[in-house]
């Protein structure tokens, strides 16, 4: 059986499986992006601050991802439950990183104008703060978008959901028929769901930066 036989003949699960996949990095960058920016805001404005939130989450990024969800097994057990918190810690270092070189990048005229204008700390970070940090966040949306679609392949051998089902199956049956069209197979569809989120990426860019920011 060729690829192409294979995947006709698999395509209700390679479905499936990119589906969970897709939904699980999702979902995870969602969290991810929402801890990261709370932690930027919490700690741009301190240099010690901000220094201790990179150092702590790029250590995340030091653990062998394999190694994490081993470890995690016995604490959560298998399935979602690992797959959600390794997604989510090693999510959050590109986005940490970004949050606060963005918010340290704004003009600090911009800031004195609106804090003379009678705005409080608050809207100014909402307004005026973030706003113009974001090409960056979204930058580290993206680079984290992308690491996790390879990390959640990983998740296949807590059980986890997703294409690295396809992948571990494959490795696990060397030899046999269909081994190597079970690797190809989780492999393709991972990088075709990477580059569709990039893409999606991009046009929420365009959407949500101001054409003078972008330039």
């Amino acid at each position: 059986m060729n690829f192409w036989e294979y995947v006709g003949t698999r395509h209700q699960q390679l479905l499936t499986d990119t589906y969970q996949h897709a939904s699980a990095v999702f979902q995870c960058m969602v969290i991810a992006t929402l801890l990261g920016v709370l932690i930027g805001v919490v700690s741009y404005r301190s240099s010690w601050g901000g220094s201790l939130a990179i150092t702590s989450t790029s250590a995340i990024l030091t653990i062998p991802s394999l190694a994490a969800i081993g470890l995690l097994i016995p604490l959560v057990g298998l399935g979602v439950p690992p797959t959600v918190i390794i997604l989510t810690l090693y999510g959050l270092l590109p986005v940490v990183r970004n949050c606060i070189v963005g918010l340290r990048g704004v003009d600090p005229s911009l800031v004195d104008a609106a804090k003379g204008i009678g705005m409080s700390r608050t809207r100014r970070l909402l307004k005026v703060e973030l706003p113009l940090a974001w090409p960056p966040i979204l930058t580290g949306i993206r680079v984290s978008t992308q690491m996790l679609m390879g990390i959640a392949a990983i998740a296949a051998y807590a059980s986890g959901p997703g294409l690295g089902n396809e992948i571990f199956g494959g490795l696990a049956s060397l030899g046999s028929a269909n081994a190597i069209n079970k690797v190809l197979a989780g492999t393709i569809g991972i990088v075709i769901l990477a580059l569709l989120f990039d893409a999606a990426y991009v046009l929420l860019g365009r959407l949500t930066i101001p054409r003078g920011i972008r330039a």
